[in-house]
C-alpha cells in the first residue's frame, strides 16, 4: 500500500512489517524465516489463504526462508489425506517451500529430551489428577489455581514415571507431564499447563513409535526454534498463550528464541469454515466432498475457478491488522471478477435453449464467421464461430408479448445476432401446453458481422449458438449453502441454517463448439450468465460441466 505525500509516495508498511525491519536493523536476526504450521485435520480454507501468504510474503520481502512445517502432534483426527490437500492448496496459491518441507512429528525425539531438560530442572512434573481435577485446580480468571498434590515430587521420581509412560506403561488419561509455572497466574496458561499426555494411538507419520504426544503449546515454540523461525506469526486467539511461547524457549534456553507475534483472524461473512461443520456436510452427503463449489476451502475456491491471483488479491485487500474484522463476500467475488474480465474468452452458451429457424437462410450450409475472444483484450485472438439456418437463443431473450422497454426478440421486431445478422421475428410454434418450441426469423444477408448496410439501428443484441454444431453441456449455477437471511448458525441447536436452493443444476445447455474441448479449471465469460469453470472432477472433452464461478454484475463496491 502506497500513500500520497505531494511529492513522493512513501510505502505504508502493515505493524509486521515494522517489528521485522526493527529487528533486523538492530542485528537481532540476520536473516528472517517464516512458516505456515496447519495440522493435518482437514482442509485448508480462505482464512489460512491470509496466513499462507503473510508468511510467504514477508520471506520474500525480506529475502529470508518460508518454512512449511505439518504441526501433526495429535493423531486423532490427522490423516495423510489431509497433508496431500494442504500441500497442493499451498502450491496452487504459490507459496513455494522449496526443500523445507517439515513434521512437527519428525521433532518427537527432541520434544522428549527437551521435555526431560525441564524436568531435571524442576520445572515439570508427572502429575496424576484426572483432566476434570487439572480443570476443578485449575481456578477461574478471578481466583488462583491451587496446587496438585503430585508436583512436588523429587526429581528422580518424576524422571522415572515419564520414561514409564513413553515405555507404555499406563493407561490413556492416567498421567500427563505437567510444566511447574505458577498456579496464582493471571495467566491460566500458565497454570502449570499439561505439556505431555499419554494417548496409545497410531500416528500417520510415526506409526506406533510413540505412545505419549506433546500438547500444541509446548510442541509449537519448540518446532519453531529449532528450524530457526524468528518470526512465529500466529492468529489472535494465541495471543494468551505467548508468556508460554516465550517461557518455553527461554527455559530450554534457545540460543535465538523465535518471537510470536499475532494478527487478526480473515472472517468472511456467511460462509461455513468450521471443520467439524464440513465434516457433518460430507458425512450427510449434502455437499459431494471437502472441495464441493459451495464450501470455501481454498480446494473447493479451486474447483470452482477461482485463481490464485485473485485470492492474492483479495487476501492484500483486507490488509493485515491486530482488531479482529469481517469481510464480505463480495469483496471477495469482486476480486475474480477483475482477474477474469481480461484474461477470460467470452463464449456463447446457451442454458435455458429454444429453437430459432432462419426460413430463408441456405438449408444445409454452415458458414464460419471470426469473433475476438474478447474486446477488451485483444492479444486474446479470434475464433471461428459456425452459424447456420438453425439456432439456439436463451428462452428469456424472446417474449410472444413483450413487456414495456423489452428490446429482445418479439414478434416484428429486429434485433441483432451477436457478431452476426440482423433478424427478424416472423412467427412461431407452440407445443400444446402453449410453450414456445421453434421461433421463426428471417435474416439480412447484407448486416453480416451485426452492422447495418442502411444505418439503420436495432435496439436489441442477443448471443446464440448453431444448433448443427452446439455441444450439449451441464452448468451448476451456485448459491450460498446457508440462508442469509436467517444466518449461518441455528441459534436454537447450533446447526446450520441451509440454503435448499445452493446448487441448480442445468443439464440441457447448448454451448459453441470451442466449449466442448475444455479441460479442468479452464475458465470462460459466458456471455451475459457469467465467469464458468470446467469441473475438475466431472467435465470430459465432448461432454463438458461447468461451474460458474460467479456471475457479471455486483453491488460490491472497492472503496
Amino acid at each position: 500500500m502506497e500513500k500520497e505525500t505531494g511529492k513522493e509516495n512513501v510505502t505504508s508498511k502493515n505493524f509486521i512489517e515494522q517489528i521485522i525491519e526493527k529487528d533486523l536493523a538492530e542485528g537481532k536476526y540476520e536473516e528472517i524465516c517464516t512458516r505456515f504450521p496447519p495440522e493435518p485435520n482437514g482442509y485448508l480454507h480462505i482464512g489460512h489463504a491470509k496466513s499462507i501468504l503473510l508468511n510467504y510474503g514477508l520471506a520474500q520481502k525480506y529475502h529470508g526462508k518460508f518454512n512449511m512445517r505439518f504441526d501433526d502432534t495429535n493423531p486423532t483426527k490427522e490423516k495423510v489425506e489431509f497433508v496431500e490437500s494442504i500441500k497442493a492448496d499451498i502450491q496452487w496459491l504459490g507459496a513455494d517451500w522449496e526443500d523445507r518441507l517439515f513434521f512437527a512429528s519428525n521433532y518427537f525425539e527432541q520434544m522428549y529430551e527437551a521435555a526431560v531438560k525441564l524436568i531435571k530442572k524442576s520445572k515439570a512434573f508427572v502429575c496424576d489428577l484426572s483432566a476434570e481435577e487439572i480443570r476443578e485446580y485449575r481456578g477461574t480468571l478471578t481466583e488462583p489455581g491451587k496446587e496438585s498434590p503430585y508436583r512436588n515430587r523429587s526429581v528422580e521420581e518424576n524422571l522415572e514415571l515419564f520414561e514409564k509412560m513413553k515405555n507404555g506403561e499406563f493407561e490413556d488419561g492416567s498421567k500427563v507431564l505437567r510444566a511447574k509455572i505458577d498456579m496464582a497466574s493471571p495467566n491460566i496458561n500458565m497454570r502449570d499447563p499439561v505439556i505431555y499426555r499419554v494417548a496409545h494411538m497410531t500416528h500417520h507419520n510415526t506409526g506406533d513409535q510413540w505412545c505419549i504426544y506433546p500438547m500444541y503449546d509446548f510442541a509449537h515454540p519448540i518446532e519453531d526454534a529449532i528450524e530457526g523461525v524468528t518470526h512465529s506469526i500466529c492468529t489472535l486467539e494465541f495471543e494468551d498463550h505467548r508468556p508460554l511461547y516465550d517461557w518455553v524457549v527461554r527455559e530450554l534456553e534457545y540460543v535465538h528464541p523465535p518471537k510470536q507475534i499475532e494478527f487478526a483472524k480473515l472472517y468472511l461473512t456467511n460462509v461455513v469454515t468450521g471443520k467439524r461443520y464440513i465434516k457433518k456436510l460430507v458425512e450427510d452427503g449434502i455437499v459431494d466432498g471437502w472441495d464441493d463449489p459451495r464450501l470455501v476451502s481454498i480446494a473447493a475456491l479451486r474447483r470452482r475457478g477461482f485463481t490464485p491471483e485473485s485470492i492474492q488479491k483479495f487476501v492484500e485487500l483486507c490488509g493485515v491488522s491486530k482488531a479482529n474484522s469481517s469481510v464480505d463476500y463480495a469483496m471477495l467475488e469482486y476480486c475474480i471478477r477483475e482477474d477474469l474480465k481480461m484474461k477470460a474468452p467470452r463464449m456463447m452458451a446457451i442454458l435455458d435453449p429454444v429453437k430459432v429457424v432462419i426460413d430463408n437462410y441456405p438449408e444445409g450450409e454452415i458458414e464460419y464467421l471470426e469473433v475476438p475472444n474478447n474486446m477488451e483484450n485483444p492479444e486474446l485472438g479470434s475464433r471461428q464461430v459456425p452459424f447456420g439456418r438453425e439456432l439456439y437463443i436463451e428462452r428469456e431473450d424472446f417474449m410472444e408479448v413483450p413487456v414495456k422497454k423489452y428490446k429482445r426478440l418479439y414478434p416484428d421486431n429486429e434485433v441483432r445476432l451477436m457478431n452476426a445478422y440482423f433478424v427478424t421475428c416472423t412467427g412461431l410454434e407452440k407445443d400444446e401446453d402453449g410453450n414456445v418450441t421453434v421461433i421463426h426469423c428471417t435474416y439480412d444477408p447484407a448486416s453480416k458481422g451485426g452492422n447495418s448496410p442502411d444505418g439503420r439501428k436495432v435496439k436489441g443484441t442477443i448471443h446464440w449458438v448453431c444448433a448443427d454444431t452446439a455441444v450439449q453441456a451441464e452448468c451448476r449455477l451456485y448459491e450460498n449453502i446457508v440462508d442469509e437471511e436467517k444466518g449461518v448458525y441455528n441459534k436454537e441447536d447450533g446447526s446450520l441454517n441451509l440454503n435448499p436452493n445452493s446448487l441448480t443444476v442445468v443439464k440441457n445447455c447448448m454451448v459453441e463448439p470451442e466449449l466442448g474441448k475444455a479441460e479442468a479449471y479452464d475458465r470462460f465469460q459466458f456471455v451475459r450468465n457469467g465467469f464458468f469453470c470446467a469441473d475438475c472432477h466431472d467435465s470430459k472433452p465432448g461432454a463438458p460441466v461447468f461451474n460458474r464461478i460467479v456471475s457479471l454484475k455486483s453491488s460490491f463496491k472497492l472503496k
